[in-house]
């Protein structure tokens, strides 16, 4: 597959290897490497081999692919590290938590009583059925 690159982006070289990481697994299509600035013990980044800055930038094959890559390394890290859980997360927007964009899935184990906090405050729900309607209706554009 030919592969996109941004030439200032960050997580292209790294990706493309112009930059050397801790990687941990290498395809054709992604490289999965330490993240930098760890969550927790063994906090992954699967990087795309193409440049996209989200998840609505990334070609439709690499996104069917990516989660299997998240799967066969998050596999690997319950078992080599004997972690109690693991997060996949993927940040669309600045918003949304988003600083680098290139999409990268974050790989992250999580261990009892650790203080990585990925949690929120439940609201108020406003009337979902209307709600539901409106997204269910944005379907069909």
């Amino acid at each position: 597959m030919t592969h996109s690159k941004d030439e200032e982006c960050i997580f292209c070289k790294l990706a493309g290897g112009d930059i050397p990481t801790n990687a941990i697994y290498e395809d054709e299509d992604f490289k999965v490497i330490m993240d930098a600035a760890p969550a927790s013990k063994g906090h992954c980044i699967i990087l795309p081999k193409t440049h996209a800055a989200n998840i609505f930038e990334l070609p439709e094959e690499y996104l069917e692919k990516i989660m299997i890559v998240a799967k066969k390394c998050a596999k690997v890290l319950m078992e080599t590290l004997h972690c109690d859980g693991i997060n996949i997360l993927q940040n669309n927007g600045e918003a949304a938590g988003q600083t680098v964009f290139h999409l990268h899935v974050h790989l992250i184990p999580r261990y009892k009583g650790d203080t990585v906090n990925i949690k929120w405050t439940p609201t108020e729900p406003e009337d979902t059925a209307a709600l539901a309607e409106i997204i269910r209706n944005g379907f069909s554009d």
